[in-house]
């Protein structure tokens, strides 16, 4: 397996995750994944790895830590909300406000253990959870909306979405029932950017292009990014 890398340096590496690929073993399954990636090119050891998760079948920038002050220094950073996040998500529908804020707290679904949920009475301890957003691009009754998750929960944007009733195109989990459209094949949900601080002193803005299976579907928009 090859991963395109993004950016390098002796402390971090950042590569573009493509969707269908898991960020890291789920012990149920002898699939590769992002982090064997890593192993296999560097080495494995206590404290370096991979720093945060994408879902299966979101693509976009992952960032792994060489060395465990590089580990430490980076989760600190995406803790402390130092990292800046920019997805690219096509949705179903045109929300009527174009730009803003969703703050719904998530915990997990009642009816799925598989599901995070943004409602009242979800499940479990409900943790903040905060997106700004943008609608940059309108066709058809589908919007291409930038996102800044500044919280990092499970689904989060996934959720988020689907709470103001904008689920994100070909969601199997969270919009099962909505028909595919625009081309896409796959959960229609990009990390396009991160801005991340180094240890080493500075910041950098590391990049994803916009992968194959996706570029067809966000040509239909009039928009940058």
């Amino acid at each position: 397996m090859e991963l395109h890398i993004l950016y390098e340096d002796a402390d971090v590496v950042a590569v573009a995750k493509p969707a269908g690929l898991i960020t890291h073993s789920d012990g149920r399954t002898k699939e590769e994944t992002a982090e064997d990636w890593f192993k296999e090119k560097y080495g494995a050891g206590e404290g370096i790895g991979y720093v945060h998760r994408l879902d299966r079948d979101t693509s976009g920038v992952l960032v792994f830590a060489k060395n465990a002050l590089t580990y430490e220094f980076l989760r600190k950073a995406f803790h402390d909300r130092d990292i800046k996040k920019t997805y690219l998500a096509i949705v179903y529908g045109v929300p009527k406000v174009k730009e803003g804020i969703i703050d719904f707290d998530i915990g997990r679904s009642r009816q799925d253990f598989r599901l995070r949920s943004a409602q009242p009475k979800a499940k479990g301890r409900l943790r903040d959870a905060l997106t700004r957003y943008e609608v940059i691009g309108e066709i058809d009754g589908y919007s291409l909306m930038k996102l800044n998750p500044e919280t990092g929960r499970t689904h989060q944007i996934r959720v988020h979405l689907k709470a103001i009733h904008h689920p994100i195109v070909c969601d199997p989990l969270y919009a099962p029932n909505h028909k595919p459209a625009l081309d896409v094949t796959r959960l229609a949900l990009h990390a396009s950017t991160l801005d991340i601080p180094l240890p080493s002193g500075g910041r950098t803005i590391i990049s994803a292009p916009i992968p194959d299976d996706l570029a067809p579907a966000l040509a239909h928009f009039n928009a940058s990014w």
